[in-house]
């Protein structure tokens, strides 16, 4: 094929290919294929296999199994540009002769988007699931696995398909802001792994999106929410799945009188009967709604949370865990104050991660990004698992920022190991884990992590379209202006 001589003006482009696209070609040397050699043992490899016909069946210079790992390489770099992608693979294949790669990012932006959402749904599944099995189960509340159930929004390229897909909310200005993408996300108490996700608009409920979780609760399972949740229609629903839930009570909806409960349990602690509002619930389908019991028994507390410094606050939660002898209510609030930590996996997410932005600009690539980063973020975790198992560390006492800057730095090293040196890289794989347990982060009791920014921009707002946006004057063109005008007058 490559010496025909019906194709003279293509044997420098074809001929490349023979080599480049080789089944049996590996980048060795790359980082790229540490964090494939390390990581892959998360999931089953037939999910990144070769597909037969259509997409991926040919060998190219981005097939499936390197386009998903070039992915995940690029989330680990705090979601860095293509570009940086593709000089990565260019540079190795250049190390390593195996061909001319295009400078272009064009090649690896299509080999993205023909990776199958499906593929990815599954990968995460199974990072999810190995994480799961790594961790020990809480033996606090009868060891019944805890997820803890939260709300978070990230921005999106501001592109046309992006807002007609999630448009930005209705106090923006048109043509000002970004489409944004709510998420609701499911963690595991046990081992802080992503479990589920379900996305929507800004101005869909997060109540509302929590109902197409519902394959993800098991029975048995305990949920820990914020007062977002603690409702009659969310308790009520979960209880017919055989769900319970520990949530805050939103006292500023529902006030709490201990003189109605229905039965006192001791000191700010008591059993109440919640009705069923005769108004139909908006996120649950009429036959749910209609089929769900009337009346429902809940536990509620009442927790003063006292701190030297400052004034005592009252902390109200409620549970649908009656029974006080298996469920003793210290095990429930220390339940609920774990809650907090996992909220912070949000953090982790859009700060170390820098998933607060999105790039892709359609809403199908939208979807796909996410689920990457969600992938990166269990991948992660499973290795901080690895860790604390290793050397009997608290796993919550292991920086998930460390583990993302110790990995990219051991996986250079790693580069350096020739492959039949087994010995000295298997060292090197154990002085990293050792590396990420001797880092952990101090037991800080008290500590506050408020919502609030420091930095602030030298830019103004846009508050108009770009294109009918104008800069202000400066004070020295405010005079000339100001200075011409009197002259103007004066004549």
């Amino acid at each position: 094929m490559f010496s025909t001589s019906f194709f003279p003006a293509w044997r420098h482009q074809l001929g490349p290919m023979r080599s480049s696209t080789s089944p049996g070609h590996k980048l060795r040397g790359a980082t790229l294929a540490q964090i494939e050699n390390q990581l892959a043992p998360a999931f089953p490899s037939q999910l990144l296999a070769k597909a037969d016909t259509h997409d991926y069946s040919r060998e190219r210079i981005f097939p499936l199994f390197r386009t998903f790992w070039c992915w995940t390489w690029q989330i680990l770099q705090a979601n860095t540009s293509c570009r940086e992608v593709v000089r990565q693979v260019q540079a190795q294949f250049a190390l390593e002769g195996g061909g001319v790669v295009n400078e272009a990012t064009g090649g690896y932006c299509q080999a993205r988007e023909k990776v199958p959402l499906s593929s990815l749904e599954k990968i995460f599944v199974a990072t999810a699931n190995s994480v799961e099995h790594k961790a020990q189960a809480c033996p606090a509340l009868q060891g019944r696995a805890l997820k803890v159930l939260d709300g978070s929004s990230t921005r999106l390229v501001d592109t046309s398909s992006n807002r007609q897909a999630y448009p930005p909310p209705k106090s923006v200005k048109q043509g000002c802001g970004f489409p944004v993408m709510k998420l609701v996300v499911l963690f595991s108490l046990a081992s802080g792994a992503l479990l589920a996700r379900a996305t929507g608009t800004q101005s869909m409920h997060e109540v509302r999106l929590c109902e197409a979780l519902r394959a993800f609760f098991l029975e048995g399972d305990i949920v820990v929410a914020d007062r977002a949740y603690a409702l009659f229609p969310v308790l009520a629903w979960l209880q017919t799945l055989k769900v319970d839930i520990i949530a805050r009570v939103p006292t500023r909806l529902r006030r709490v009188d201990f003189r109605k409960a229905k039965k006192r349990l001791g000191p700010g602690e008591a059993l109440f009967q919640w009705t069923k509002s005769c108004k139909v619930c908006a996120f649950l389908p009429l036959e749910e709604w209609l089929g769900i019991s009337s009346e429902i028994t809940v536990r509620i507390l009442r927790v003063n949370l006292r701190s030297a410094g400052f004034r005592t606050q009252h902390l109200t939660l409620v549970t649908t865990l009656l029974d006080p002898t298996l469920y003793p209510p210290e095990e429930i609030i220390a339940a609920y104050a774990r809650r907090w930590r996992l909220e912070m996996c949000l953090d982790d997410l859009k700060t170390s991660l820098n998933m607060e932005h999105l790039h892709c600009h359609s809403a199908a690539m939208v979807e796909k990004e996410l689920l990457v980063f969600l992938i990166a973020h269990n991948l992660l975790r499973w290795l901080m698992l690895e860790a604390a198992q290793n050397h009997s560390v608290n796993l919550e006492q292991i920086s998930f920022k460390g583990t993302m800057d110790a990995f990219r730095q051991f996986a250079i090293a790693l580069c350096q190991i020739a492959r039949r040196q087994s010995k000295r890289r298997t060292q090197l794989w154990n002085e990293f884990l050792q590396a990420l347990a001797a880092d952990r982060v101090p037991k800080r009791p008290g500590r506050k992590e408020p919502r609030a920014v420091k930095k602030r921009s030298k830019y103004p707002h846009l508050n108009t379209p770009r294109k009918l946006f104008r800069d202000k004057l400066s004070r020295n063109q405010q005079r000339v202006r100001a200075s011409a005008r009197k002259r103007a007058l004066l004549n």
